[in-house]
């Protein structure tokens, strides 16, 4: 059986963040402290953190295999402990517990100028770089060009990169790690630096480096780059593993929030105004098992169930004729879309004194982020008979299983749609000058 490429076995990660300090008194005191400060140090290395020192475990207890040629997204929130895997993987940071196996040649492209010198040019970099890798001047030298062709800086390559800006030190520190073929890459959430065309373009790189056998860690929260490159997944929540397997369903694990998803979103009825003589009793957001839950992924059908029903005890009260409207809006208070139960000519209100309405929208719904709904009952420019202003509040969450490489963000829309399309070859044509 081969051996894994990466072998973490029961890996921690403690910081120690250190309680108040104490004044000094006088001069006298501040002297005799710096005197105790080399043996202070020397004890602090054997000692336990005692009960005045704030701890925190970023990492605790981690095992986990990478096998050659697999390409692993480690997933999870901010401060879920990623940044400190892959810090203790590149050796910029040593584990409190555990130990670490690795099988090749390590490039690490964590922060931007992450193994730079700032006073050294680009092209000087370029090949400090590959001597950390164990490169000899040969290999750099037959990577050269593709390094400069890829980070399109030729004009600034003998510019000193304390110089550059924060877009062109990504973009060479990227290409340097991308191109001097290590066997393992470790990679950060850095490439969110560079601009939409560059980080394309780096997607592709690393697609070109998963298809070749190397091996790489890639972070991010990404979650459709994630799927498309990478073919297991490992989801860090509060520095343990909560899931480590196939990347489809270490996504699933992530977007399952349970302290919000099964407890559903509360319908509010602070701001609600109208004549009242009938009332939206209920709304709920129902997922598709039919429970309420207040977060969905924008691949989800978006369902809201609402009760409706008059405050009129008398027989001739009914509902009929009443119009149900569902007002979307962005967290920032943009209008998103409105939808009316008479746009569908088979659910107008039946003539009775209550009413269960049940509105499906079809996936996908809308770009990833927190929405708003209003909800208007009555007459539109005649009567309102119960309007209620943020009556729901709800999030949309990426994809579960994306269809773009790139991620969706609300600068190029709202309502996330697909259409038909088709691409047809055809001759080109050719002009008689």
């Amino acid at each position: 059986m081969t051996a894994p490429i990466i072998n973490v076995r029961d890996l921690s990660k403690l910081y120690r963040l250190g309680g108040p300090s104490r004044p000094n008194r006088d001069l006298r005191d501040a002297f005799n402290d710096l005197l105790r400060v080399p043996l202070k140090r020397l004890r602090s290395l054997r000692a336990e953190p005692t009960t005045d020192d704030e701890t925190f475990w970023a990492l605790k207890d981690i095992s986990f295999e990478v096998a050659r040629g697999e390409v692993l997204g480690v997933i999870g929130k901010n401060g879920a402990g990623k940044s400190t895997l892959l810090k203790i993987l590149s050796r910029i940071t040593a584990p409190t517990e555990g130990r670490i196996e690795l099988r090749g040649r390590v490039a690490s492209l964590l922060e931007v100028g992450t193994g730079f010198h700032a006073d050294l040019t680009g092209r000087e970099n370029i090949y400090l770089n590959g001597t950390f890798l164990g490169m000899r001047k040969r290999e750099i030298d037959n990577k050269f060009d593709e390094i400069l062709a890829f980070a399109e800086i030729e004009r600034f390559i003998d510019t000193p990169v304390k110089r550059y800006s924060s877009g062109m030190y990504v973009r060479l520190a990227f290409a340097v790690a991308a191109h001097l073929e290590p066997e393992i890459l470790l990679i950060d959430e850095v490439l969110a630096v560079g601009d939409a065309e560059f980080q394309k373009k780096c997607l592709g790189k690393l697609d070109d480096i998963a298809q070749h056998g190397r091996t790489v860690l890639f972070v991010s929260h990404n979650l459709a780059a994630v799927q498309k490159l990478c073919n297991k997944g490992l989801l860090l929540r509060d520095g343990k593993i909560v899931s480590h397997g196939s990347v489809g369903e270490t996504v699933k694990e992530y977007l399952h929030k349970p302290d919000q998803r099964s407890e559903g979103c509360r319908f509010s009825t602070d701001t609600r105004r109208g004549s009242g003589w009938a009332l939206i009793t209920d709304a709920r957001i129902l997922d598709e098992t039919g429970r309420a839950v207040s977060s969905l992924p924008c691949d989800r059908d978006l369902t809201f169930e609402l009760t409706v029903q008059t405050m009129d005890s008398s027989a001739q009260s009914t509902l009929r004729g009443l119009v149900l409207e569902l007002i979307f809006f962005s967290d920032d208070g943009r209008p998103v879309l409105s939808l009316m139960n008479v746009d569908d000519a088979a659910a107008p209100f039946p003539s009775a004194d209550a009413c269960l309405v049940r509105m499906r929208l079809a996936a996908p719904t809308f770009v990833p982020g927190r929405y708003r709904l209003k909800l208007f009952l009555g007459i539109p420019f005649l009567q309102h008979v119960d309007e209620i202003e943020d009556a729901l509040e709800f999030e949309i969450l990426p994809p579960e299983e994306p269809w773009r490489p790139y991620e969706l963000y609300q600068s190029r829309g709202i309502v996330c749609r697909k259409a038909d399309w088709a691409c047809e070859a055809q001759s080109r044509a050719v002009s008689h000058g």
